[in-house]
C-alpha cells in the first residue's frame, strides 16, 4: 500500500525550457517520514507543491503519473503567508469550517490540536501579535486539525530564530501521529534527522539519486553529498576572518525609534561584517531598513558622511547602499532575471559575472517570480551587488541555499568586506555568524511576547 506513487513524473514551469523535476519514480508508504534532499534547484519545493495539488494545469506542463491517496496538509517557510484570521482559534477553525465539519466538533478539535503543538489554551490571542515560532506552530495546528494522512513541510523553520525553530521541531515530534505520513524539505538537516526514517535525494535534472536510512548520511555518502552541495552533518563551513582591521564609519544610528520600536545604537564600518541577530519580532528587519535609508526614523537619526540616507533619491541610494529584503520577490520589478540585473545600467559583462557566480546563468531568461526560494534569494543578492555599493545590507541572505551556494554567497560577502566594502547582515543562521561576522549586535526579544507554555523553562518565544 502506498500514500504517494510517482512513475516517471515531471513538471516544467510555464516559460521554462528546463524541467523542474523529471523522470521521478518514488513510492512512499503510510506512516513513513521522509526527508527530501538535493542541491538548490533540484525540484524539492516543486515536488511538494505537486503533491499538495498546488500546480494548476495552466501554470506548466506535467508528464508521467502522480498519485496521492490521502488528505493533505502543507506548511510553508513563511507562516504569515498562510495566516488568514485575526485570532488564533479562528485560524485553526477556518479550515475545519471550509471542510464542512459539524459545529459541535470544531472547537473541541481546535483546543485539542492547539494543545498538541504546545500553543497554550488561549485561542483568542491575536495572530498579528505572535512571535514567528508561535505563528508557525499555529499554522502547523491548522494543517493537522483535519487529521490529514499526509503532511508536507517546506522548510518550516527557515524564517525562524533558533528558539522558534526548536519549538516547531518539538511540536512536530509531539503532534504528528505515527499514522501520518510526513514529507519534509530542509536544507539544514542535523536538527531534523531524528524526525525522519528515510532520506530521498533528488538529482538536479531528473530522478532519485539516493534513497537511504538517515544514518548513512554520516558516512561516505555524506561526504559525496556535501561535495555535491547538500547540507549534511559533520561538514561545518570554514571560518572567513577579515583580512585587516575595519575602516571608516559608513552608517550609524543614534537614539533610533522606528514604527514604535526603540532600536540600539549601531555602527557599520568599511572592511567589516556586522551581524544583527535576535528573536523574531525584535526589530532586526526594521533596523536594516532604517540603516539602508528605506524607512524614515520617527525619532533619533541615521547618519552617513553624505547625510541622512532616507532623504536621498532612489538612484543615489542604490549606488551607495545596496539592500536585500527579507522577502526577495518584494524587490523584483522586471520580466526576466537578466533584466533585473540590468536595472540601473549594469554592464552586460557584470551581469554575466553575477549570473555565473551565483549559478543563475541557466535562468537568465526566466521570470524572477518563478524561481525557487533559494534562486530568488541569490538573484536579490545579485541585484544589490550589481552597482558595487560601498555598504551592503542583507536580510537573511542565506536562507534556502544548499551548501555550495551558501559557501559561494558567504565567500562573495567576505570578498566584498576584504575589498573595503561594509556588510550588515540580519540573520538567524548561526553558521553565518561563525563563518563571517567580525562583530555582532544582538537585539532583545519583543517587549510584548506572551508566556509560552510549550517552553519547559518558562521562557518566552
Amino acid at each position: 500500500m502506498t500514500v504517494i506513487r510517482l512513475n516517471g513524473y515531471g513538471w516544467r514551469h510555464a516559460g521554462r525550457r528546463a524541467w523542474a523535476v523529471r523522470g521521478l519514480d518514488l513510492r512512499i508508504a503510510p506512516g513513513e517520514r521522509v526527508l527530501l534532499l538535493g542541491p538548490s534547484g533540484a525540484g524539492k519545493s516543486t515536488l511538494l507543491h505537486a503533491l499538495a495539488g498546488l500546480l494548476p494545469d495552466d501554470s506548466g506542463q506535467a508528464e508521467g503519473e502522480l498519485r496521492v491517496d490521502a488528505g493533505v496538509g502543507i506548511v510553508f517557510q513563511d507562516p504569515q503567508s498562510q495566516l488568514v484570521m485575526s485570532r488564533a482559534g479562528d485560524e485553526v477553525a477556518f479550515g475545519l469550517e471550509n471542510l464542512g465539519w459539524p459545529a459541535e466538533r470544531i472547537w473541541p478539535r481546535v483546543d485539542e490540536v492547539l494543545a498538541q503543538v504546545g500553543f497554550g489554551p488561549d485561542r483568542s490571542r491575536p495572530t498579528g501579535a505572535l512571535s514567528g515560532g508561535e505563528q508557525q506552530r499555529l499554522v502547523l495546528a491548522g494543517a493537522l486539525a483535519p487529521r490529514p494522512g499526509l503532511l508536507l513541510l517546506d522548510e518550516p523553520t527557515a524564517n525562524l530564530d533558533p528558539a522558534g525553530a526548536g519549538q516547531v521541531r518539538r511540536a512536530l515530534r509531539d503532534a504528528v501521529g505515527s499514522d501520518t505520513t510526513l514529507v519534509l524539505v530542509e536544507h539544514r538537516i542535523a536538527e531534523v534527522l531524528d524526525l525522519v526514517t528515510r532520506v530521498v535525494v533528488l538529482e538536479p535534472g531528473g530522478g532519485v539519486r539516493d534513497d537511504v536510512p538517515p544514518a548513512l548520511l554520516r558516512g561516505p555518502l555524506g561526504d559525496d553529498l556535501a561535495a555535491a552541495g547538500v547540507w549534511v552533518p559533520g561538514h561545518p563551513p570554514p571560518r572567513l576572518p577579515a583580512a585587516g582591521p575595519p575602516g571608516d564609519v559608513l552608517v550609524s544610528s543614534h537614539d533610533l525609534r522606528v514604527r514604535d520600536l526603540a532600536l540600539p545604537d549601531t555602527t557599520a564600518r568599511a572592511g567589516e561584517v556586522l551581524a544583527v541577530t535576535g528573536p523574531n519580532g525584535s526589530g532586526k528587519s526594521t533596523l536594516a531598513l532604517a540603516l539602508g535609508g528605506l524607512l524614515k526614523p520617527a525619532a533619533g537619526e541615521v547618519r552617513t558622511r553624505y547625510g541622512a540616507p532616507h532623504r536621498w533619491r532612489a538612484p543615489v541610494l542604490a549606488a551607495r547602499i545596496g539592500s536585500v529584503f527579507q522577502n526577495p520577490e518584494h524587490q523584483f520589478v522586471t520580466a526576466t532575471v537578466r533584466e533585473e540585473l540590468a536595472l540601473g545600467g549594469t554592464a552586460p559583462a557584470r551581469q554575466d559575472e553575477l549570473l555565473e557566480r551565483l549559478r543563475l546563468t541557466h535562468l537568465a531568461g526566466a521570470s524572477p517570480f518563478t524561481l525557487s526560494g533559494g534562486e530568488a534569494r541569490r538573484l536579490s543578492v545579485a541585484t544589490a551587488l550589481a552597482a558595487r555599493p560601498e555598504l551592503l545590507i542583507l536580510d537573511e541572505p542565506t536562507f534556502g541555499q544548499d551548501r555550495r551556494t551558501w559557501l559561494e554567497l558567504v565567500g562573495m560577502l567576505a570578498g566584498l568586506r576584504d575589498g573595503g566594502h561594509g556588510v550588515v547582515t540580519v540573520t538567524h543562521d548561526p553558521d553565518v555568524v561563525t563563518a563571517l561576522a567580525d562583530r555582532v549586535v544582538s537585539l532583545p526579544g519583543p517587549p510584548t511576547s506572551y508566556p509560552d507554555a510549550f517552553d519547559s523553562d518558562g521562557g518566552t518565544s
